[in-house]
């Protein structure tokens, strides 16, 4: 069960489904050219027949579930086989290598009720694919079986008449009651009162379960057409209702028709609409369409510095991106593909080659930029990463595909706690690992999903496997670095503000949980070491006009460059929850190979949370079973020439992941502008 939006924030402060796997292993080993990259190593078992896909573990969460008809809630075949499949929510570890299935909140020792549940529907829509997606992978008919009977669980969950038709309710008890409202709240109450993610994500299995059973079983394919045709209607009285309208957000307009306020929900649905269209569903195509103007529009410039040509995923925040559900590279992708939609295809190349490798030298895929990189690393995140590589690399440059197994990397020990969360002999995916490298040994649901997701991914594409399961940790990594404000030298009418309320304000987080209030004539020096790099100052920006920051860059005395930055004017707030935006503001001048004092003067009042330094090139260093690999990221737009950080040969690439020759001349790396390179 994936956490919602809101809950996190506050928490952290061709027509079968196989067709969204872009190749299939021979058509992969074929376009991966012999010698491209340097992986010399005999290929491991994952690579050499072996599938790295076990689905032991999500058969272990399944559980049979007793259904019963209702005026408001029924499913296919309901009075041949009234029982139906659902896995439990979590999985806690027993302490000797089992597990135990956990609901969601706490259990009432007398009803035996869970306050949320034992199952979700997103967690059964996921699932659901999971098998539809092994079974077109290998035809095993137990996974069709089981693929079936998890849609029909996920059929009785979506309410059928009334106001609320085509929504669907989140929780189920173990005795098939529902769970319209659970405790804790969430947001929509009851759940089948308005769009959310789990519609989204019902879009999602419904598409491809119609796409995989159209020639299997036509009975049930149709079952699940009208199905999504019903969840579409839902979205025709919300989203999807609002096409072509814009919402401010901190002065600035974006999509009203994205599903929950998010590219990261539909997106999700995105995948589904694209396997019914591809299918043949006029329907889902209009909605296809609709859906991906919107998620498109969410994406940012790479050369405008942050976010590094992501796709953000909320319209209640420019300052805030987040890694699960962060579906929107592979959606527009696939979408693009199937549309022929160059704009789309765009986007998802930008998000894949240009912020993936950052996000790579940050440490992985943190949960959370919001907007700087912190929080857990979680599978759901990962996944996101590397399925968007891998889908990119179908319009892009085959450089993309080298990125995706790095990305995968992460399952294999390329994490903070430098260890395997994916065990291939079982199929069990830990829950995550945190900033510090303490790992979650339970194993739920979501992340069992994202995990097989990820390994059904690999297993069909050998040549990302290959690179993926040779890596055995990641030993260093250069990414963003922060320079605290309150840490600077301040001039003598500056003053530390710490909000009472934490680091949380509303649409992201102040780094270190405070700011410098700088009032007119008043400085914040910067000692800056690091040679060459990319500022960005993080002024957390007022709604009305509030002057400006001046920037300037010293080198001893001489002045080398200066430019200014807003320290107000963010506009309307629109639907954010605060006044005022966080986001880095890009400086404009690179830092020269010496020594520098950065000199923010106010002309206002401006609130200086810190400076972000980017490096020219940021990097990850990985260590393999043959030696070290190492990413190097471009940050300017200028090519650029550095010492190698381990030995080895390679290729570099563009943003786009279209090769530019070897990585290394006279013993030196090539690094193209905006682009990267990867050596072993």
């Amino acid at each position: 069960m994936s956490l919602s939006r809101r809950t996190f924030l506050t928490a952290a402060a061709a027509s079968s489904a196989l067709a969204l796997l872009p190749l299939d292993a021979r058509t992969a080993q074929a376009s991966a050219s012999p010698g491209l990259h340097p992986w010399g190593v005999a290929p491991p078992d994952g690579a050499r027949g072996a599938r790295l896909t076990n689905l032991a573990h999500l058969r272990f969460l399944l559980a049979e579930v007793p259904v019963v008809a209702s005026a408001t809630h029924t499913t296919f075949g309901i009075e041949e086989s009234p029982r139906v499949l659902a896995p439990w929510t979590y999985a806690d570890t027993d302490g000797a290598g089992g597990y135990r299935p956990v609901g969601g909140g706490t259990r009432d020792a007398v009803t035996g009720y869970w306050t949320q549940g034992a199952y979700n529907a997103d967690d059964i829509a996921r699932a659901a694919i999971v098998f539809l997606r092994d079974w077109q992978a290998t035809g095993d008919p137990q996974s069709r079986d089981e693929a079936r009977d998890v849609l029909r669980s996920l059929a009785f969950l979506q309410t059928t008449s009334g106001d609320n038709a085509g929504r669907v309710v989140l929780w189920q008890q173990e005795d098939g009651t529902l769970t319209p409202s659970a405790i804790p709240v969430e947001l929509p109450d009851p759940s089948d009162s308005a769009e959310s993610y789990w519609l989204a994500r019902s879009v999602w299995a419904f598409g491809e379960g119609y796409a995989a059973f159209r020639r299997e079983d036509a009975a049930f394919a149709a079952f699940l057409l009208e199905r999504l045709h019903l969840a579409l209607d839902a979205l025709g009285r919300e989203s999807l209702s609002r096409a072509g309208q814009w919402v401010r957000s901190d002065g600035r307009d974006l999509p009203a028709w994205l599903i929950a306020g998010g590219a990261d929900a539909t997106a999700e649905a995105m995948l589904g609409l694209a396997a019914a269209t591809e299918a043949g569903d006029a329907r889902s195509r209009q909605a296809l369409q609709t859906y991906g103007d919107g998620v498109a529009a969410m994406a940012s410039d790479p050369k405008k510095g942050w976010p590094f040509g992501a796709v953000l995923p909320w319209t209640g925040s420019l300052g805030f991106w987040h890694a699960w559900g962060a579906a929107a590279p592979e959606a527009l992708a696939r979408a693009g593909a199937v549309l022929r939609r160059r704009d789309w295809r765009a986007a998802a190349v930008a998000d894949a080659g240009t912020f993936t490798p950052q996000v790579l030298a940050s440490g992985g895929p943190h949960n959370a930029w919001a907007p700087l990189p912190a929080e857990a690393q979680i599978a759901y995140g990962a996944h996101g990463r590397v399925a968007g590589a891998v889908q990119a690399a179908t319009v892009g440059g085959e450089g993309l595909r080298v990125l995706a197994g790095l990305a995968a990397g992460w399952f294999f020990g390329a994490n903070t706690a430098g260890i395997p969360v994916y065990d291939p002999a079982t199929g069990v995916t830990f829950d995550g690992v945190e900033t510090d490298g303490r790992v979650n040994r339970n194993s739920g649901a979501e992340s069992t999903i994202h995990g097989l997701l990820t390994m059904l991914l690999l297993d069909a594409n050998r040549d990302i496997a290959r690179i993926a399961t040779s890596i055995t940790g990641l030993s260093s990594f250069s990414g963003l670095r922060v320079l605290e404000a309150e840490s600077a030298r301040l001039s003598a009418g500056c003053s530390i503000v710490r909000p009472e309320g934490g680091a949380w304000i509303g649409e992201g987080n102040l780094s270190g949980a405070a700011y410098v209030r700088v009032p007119a004539g008043e400085t914040v020096e910067f000692d800056v070491t690091e040679a060459d790099g990319i500022l960005h100052g993080l002024v957390w920006r007022q709604a009305a006009d509030a002057g400006d920051a001046v920037w300037e860059v010293f080198r001893g005395r001489r002045r080398l460059w200066s430019t200014r930055t807003p320290a107000g004017g963010a506009g309307d707030r629109g639907l954010t929850e605060a006044d005022g935006m966080l986001v880095p503001q890009l400086l404009g001048g690179d830092l020269p190979a010496e020594a520098v004092t950065v000199r923010c003067t106010s002309r206002g009042d401006v609130r200086l949370d810190a400076l972000v330094i980017q490096p020219a090139v940021s990097s990850a260093v990985y260590a393999t079973t043959s030696g070290a690999a190492v990413l190097y990221a471009g940050g300017t737009r200028r090519d650029q020439r550095i010492a190698p950080l381990a030995p080895g040969s390679g290729r570099s690439y563009d943003a786009d992941g279209s090769p530019r020759g070897q990585a290394v001349q006279g013993g030196r790396v090539r690094v193209r502008g905006g682009g990267f390179t990867i050596t072993r």
